[in-house]
């Protein structure tokens, strides 16, 4: 197992309600995936440095995850299509 950061920037529109969905939809994956996620840090809502599908803003999610090395491959199929998150970044922690 490794660990990883994932960085979602979630689509600004988003109700609460639907935030928390989205998050729990992620989490749900990662734990399909093998792993386990150790901290979920939600930074709140805050200015994109450009423009990103006509937004200025989004709201960001920190997760600190430990995933299999083959489960980032399907962690990253799944988040490429989902459509409420504008950006996101898996990076490993050493």
């Amino acid at each position: 197992m490794h660990k990883y950061e994932l960085v979602c920037i979630i689509h600004p529109d988003q109700d609460e309600a639907a935030f928390n969905a989205i998050i729990e939809k992620v989490k749900g994956w990662i734990v399909e995936a093998s792993g386990t996620v150790d901290k979920v840090d939600i930074w709140g809502r805050k200015r994109l440095a450009y423009p990103i599908h006509k937004q200025a803003e989004g709201q960001f999610v920190l997760f600190n995850i430990s995933l299999p090395p083959a489960g980032s491959k399907s962690l990253d199929h799944n988040l490429r299509f989902l459509e409420s998150v504008i950006r996101y970044m898996i990076t490993v922690v050493d």
